[in-house]
């Protein structure tokens, strides 16, 4: 028997081999789509090409009459909106409270105004830290305007694995409860904390971790603490949902051994924490 198998793969050329075909039939749906896109990419970025060519060339009032003034019309709405939005934001911001639109307000800072400002910082020579620490404070204010009160059950606290003790073998990501308690990291207060105000604590590694924990939870607000580039991801990436970020400390560098402001998450939670159904 181990004879018949061994000639029967002698006698395999390379496009017999029935591995290299299961591969490349798996292969080619992806690559099918990959170059499928970027033909109609390519055919939209040339005819969008041949319009800015085309249309100065001949001349808006040539094509239609009206097209000027119309054009006029669309472009001064966008700008009256642009500047009409801004100051609302502006005004809502020194209120500190909610004015009108603020739920509308905060996801056009969260989805629009965030990346332009990071390609604008750049032009100006701001790095994104900055930015991102102007962009957390002014969606904590947006969310502080919309006045909210949440019960102890839908109110979650996320914090990053970086506060947990390097050195520690306990494993916390799955059940925070896990925790022993050494005081060797700020684990064991923000746990003592969840259980005062009856709250969920969660601890996430990363991004894909902290959107499942999420999901999972289906909180209605969330206090997260988390480096510039983890909060602001997550503010944009669960946008509706409502995040009041906070800095972590990082005495030693990024991701490693970090700590937090927990008389900052502790006054956080009360302000949030609807005390009326105690």
């Amino acid at each position: 028997m181990a004879n018949e198998v061994l000639n029967r793969k002698e006698k395999l050329t390379p496009t017999e081999d029935p591995l290299v075909e299961v591969g490349q039939a798996s292969e080619t749906p992806q690559k099918r789509i990959f170059i499928g896109l970027l033909a109609v990419t390519c055919i939209i970025l040339g005819g969008l090409a041949y319009l800015l060519w085309w249309v100065p060339n001949v001349g808006l009032r040539n094509i239609h009459p009206y097209l000027p003034a119309l054009l006029a019309g669309v472009l001064g709405l966008v700008v009256f909106a642009v500047i009409a939005g801004s100051l609302l934001l502006i005004l809502t911001i020194l209120a500190g409270r909610d004015l009108f639109l603020s739920r509308k307000l905060r996801g056009a800072v969260v989805k629009v105004l965030f990346p332009l400002l990071v390609v604008m910082g750049k032009v100006f020579g701001l790095s994104r830290e900055k930015i991102s620490h102007s962009f957390v404070a002014i969606n904590n204010q947006l969310v502080l305007a919309q006045d909210l009160r949440v019960s102890p059950a839908r109110l979650l606290l996320l914090m990053p694995h970086c506060l947990q003790n390097h050195n520690c073998k306990v494993k916390i990501t799955g059940n925070v409860e896990n925790c022993e308690g050494c005081g060797q990291c700020p684990i064991k207060e923000l746990l003592e904390v969840s259980r005062k105000y009856d709250v969920e604590l969660a601890v996430a590694t990363g991004g894909t971790i902290a959107r499942r924990i999420v999901v999972q939870k289906r909180p209605q607000l969330i206090i997260a603490v988390a480096c510039e580039r983890d909060l602001t991801s997550g503010i944009q990436d669960t946008y509706p949902l409502p995040i009041y970020g906070i800095f972590n400390r990082r005495p030693y560098g990024p991701c490693f051994n970090t700590g937090l402001p927990l008389a900052e998450v502790e006054g956080a939670i009360r302000h949030f924490l609807d005390t009326s159904e105690s």
